[in-house]
């Protein structure tokens, strides 16, 4: 569920190249989750590695996390 989660999530990423030439990348809807990486695909492996820390965080701290595409992450917890 958690992997299912998280590729959801990246497939509502957004890109853009920065002046500097350098990619940005954040996902709308998980405040605080963004990455800027020399190369799009850096980008999108840092993006996800920052999402993975704030589904971490967030769970820890009992935050709810955001339903992406149908999928809660919180309502699977709380039935384990």
């Amino acid at each position: 569920m958690l992997t299912t989660y998280i590729q959801s999530a990246m497939k509502h990423a957004k890109y853009e190249i920065l002046d500097d030439q350098t990619f940005y990348g954040e996902i709308t809807g998980f405040q605080g989750v963004y990455a800027n990486a020399n190369t799009l695909e850096m980008c999108r492996e840092e993006l996800q590695s920052v999402l993975e820390g704030w589904i971490i965080l967030g769970l820890r701290m009992g935050h709810p996390l955001p339903e992406v595409d149908g999928v809660r992450l919180d309502a699977v917890l709380e039935s384990v």
